[in-house]
């Protein structure tokens, strides 16, 4: 079912053909079809805690009240500005000193790096990491085990304390220029940061980066390319997957964007490169860049011509050496549809799945043709799309279901999670990474989507996002929401990511009102307003057969007697049961 489409029934309306979205009054109260018209025009409707609710959910990972009313004050454009005015990590992951493991910690023997230091550094601009001895392979394993726990514990901290649009937009790159599962944790390091650093500026140079990323070079055997046997996997998603997209088959190995005979000739312009790891240093400490690093071997590259396709007009691309693959980079934007590729992934990634024609002729064409102009720069078109009519379009808010990193982040953050986290480095290392480990069972493992791809939720037809719900993850999370609510995991212990909940009622504007108080429950927690049957069922899980009265005398007592372990019990059971079905409710799910 398309929840966009059902959101235009509830408002009247539907969403499926017609060009005028006028009501019709003559055909027994029904409505006659109307189809999303707004564009890219600039917003110039209400700005208030919906809108401005809307874009930060969307925009970056779980906003709080707080966050959510700053950039109601803030204005429109000053909220705008805000969240993409970022800033890059200038520390990497740290050695927290030991392993987690369920029969204890394990200590960390790392000869370079000591406990509570970062592994990887940022010095004179550039990054540095503490080398591995792979003379010792108890010990280099050991080591390549805690730097890639570190990395996602790091990652993880590095979403739930950003403000801003990078982490979302990282995100988003490693859902497109998709490596997984490399046992590296400097590689992986490497590959998260280019996309981070790159995360808002160019397309195309952010593709020719991904050319030759360790990562990359690994996840699809671009290593094991030469002119005696070239290897195609790269080729054939750098194509499909990364810049132009598959178009329908208009004819044998014809993908209307390109065709095999592309797909084998970029196989041999890429030929050649090589990952060469050179000598240890004297002091155990290396630049990335030095000591692991793709290298370009000119005997196993294929030097003569490279002829494509009609596609491409019959391009030639001539031996040119280390250089090459960048005649191929060029070449393959030199077509605008790869403006319109990443257009409709970036709408998929903010507004919605479903693109109709007239979404293709107003929202697509418009916003290909802004990253165009600006040469493949990615911020002015994305500034445009979520500063844009379209976007806040009442249509568009509340229809998608969150992946589970904005699943969790959002359940999270609006309660400082992040803000508890433990001050001691190692402590700290593992609540995060105990907090990171919450994605595996809904399907969303950070470093490691399902295939090159990426995540389904993003491409699959005709499900989309509804397929991060089914049997498995909705068990998950409601699992996790029931345990952070309740303060107690799996084994029956007390949760280090309890939600605190009253600390979160006393920041409220309302908490003493029952029905006010609710009405800001739901602002927070979901995209948009429920009905009152909704808000008085709730009500009744709060004050089950009690009239409204009765709030405000209990949570009076315990403001009067916050440590009376009775009282103060009393108001938590109340709150956690509430807050416990909200949390469950499909509205949550939703952004």
């Amino acid at each position: 079912m398309d929840r966009r489409a059902s959101l235009a029934t509830l408002f009247g309306k539907k969403n499926t053909g017609s060009k005028t979205g006028k009501i019709d009054k003559s055909n027994s109260g029904f409505f006659s079809p109307l189809v999303v018209q707004s564009g890219l025009e600039a917003y110039n409707g209400p700005w208030e805690f919906a809108q401005a609710a809307h874009l930060l959910r969307r925009a970056t990972f779980g906003p709080k009240y707080s966050e959510i009313k700053d950039a109601v004050a803030l204005g429109y454009q000053a909220s705008l500005d805000k969240i993409f005015t970022v800033s890059y990590p200038t520390e990497g992951p740290v050695n927290p000193g030991f392993i987690p493991n369920r029969n204890g910690n394990v200590p960390i023997n790392d000869p370079n790096i000591p406990a509570g230091s970062p592994w990887v550094y940022k010095e004179n601009g550039e990054w540095k990491m503490g080398e591995f001895d792979p003379s010792d392979p108890v010990n280099f394993q050991a080591l390549n085990l805690y730097r890639r726990l570190s990395l996602r514990a790091w990652k993880m901290e590095r979403i739930l304390n950003d403000t801003t649009i990078l982490e979302k937009m990282t995100l988003f790159w490693h859902n497109h220029f998709v490596t997984a599962d490399i046992n590296d944790p400097g590689f992986e390091f490497r590959y998260i940061t280019t996309l981070q650093e790159n995360a808002l500026g160019n397309f195309k140079d952010l593709a020719t980066k991904m050319t030759l990323d360790l990562s990359m070079m690994i996840y699809l055997n671009g290593n094991e390319n030469t002119n005696r046997a070239p290897n195609e996997n790269y080729a054939r998603e750098l194509f499909e997957l990364f810049t132009i997209g598959k178009g329908p088959l208009a004819g044998p190995g014809d993908y209307t964007y390109y065709t095999e005979q592309d797909v084998q000739e970029a196989a041999k312009v890429l030929t050649g490169w090589r990952i060469v790891r050179f000598p240890r240093s004297n002091n155990g400490i290396v630049t990335l860049e030095s000591s692991v690093m793709t290298t370009f071997r000119s005997a196993l590259h294929e030097t003569g011509d490279k002829t494509f396709s009609s596609r491409f007009n019959g391009a030639i691309i001539s031996n040119n050496g280390e250089d090459e693959y960048k005649d191929l980079i060029d070449m393959i934007f030199n077509q605008d549809q790869c403006a319109r590729f990443l257009a409709r992934k970036l709408y998929r990634w903010f507004v919605y799945y479903e693109i109709d024609d007239t979404i293709e002729q107003n929202v697509i064409e418009p916003l290909a043709q802004i990253i165009i102009d600006n040469n493949y720069e990615v911020e002015p078109a994305l500034r445009t799309l979520l500063g844009s009519q379209h976007f806040f379009d009442h249509i568009n808010t509340g229809p998608m279901i969150k992946n589970p990193i904005d699943f969790v982040s959002s359940t999270l953050r609006p309660f400082d999670f992040e803000q508890k986290a433990p001050q001691d480095i190692t402590q700290r290392q593992i609540y995060f990474l105990n907090a990171a480990s919450y994605f595996d069972d809904m399907q969303m493992v950070y470093f490691s989507p399902p295939d090159v791809a990426g995540w389904k939720a993003y491409y699959q037809e005709p499900s989309f996002y509804r397929i991060w719900i089914n049997s498995s993850t909705l068990v998950a999370r409601s699992k996790f929401t029931n345990q952070v609510v309740m303060g107690v995991n799996d084994r029956g212990r007390p949760s280090p990511y309890a939600l605190d909940i009253l600390e979160f009622v006393a920041s409220l504007d309302n908490p003493m009102d029952v029905n006010l108080m609710l009405d800001e429950f739901v602002q927070i927690l979901y995209p948009r307003d429920i009905s009152q049957e909704q808000k008085d069922y709730l009500k009744g899980v709060l004050l089950p057969g009690l009239p409204d009265y009765e709030w405000p005398l209990e949570y009076g007592d315990y403001l009067n007697n916050p440590d009376d372990p009775d009282l103060r019990d009393g108001v938590l059971t109340k709150l956690r049961a509430l807050l416990d079905v909200m949390l469950g409710l499909p509205e949550f799910y939703l952004s």
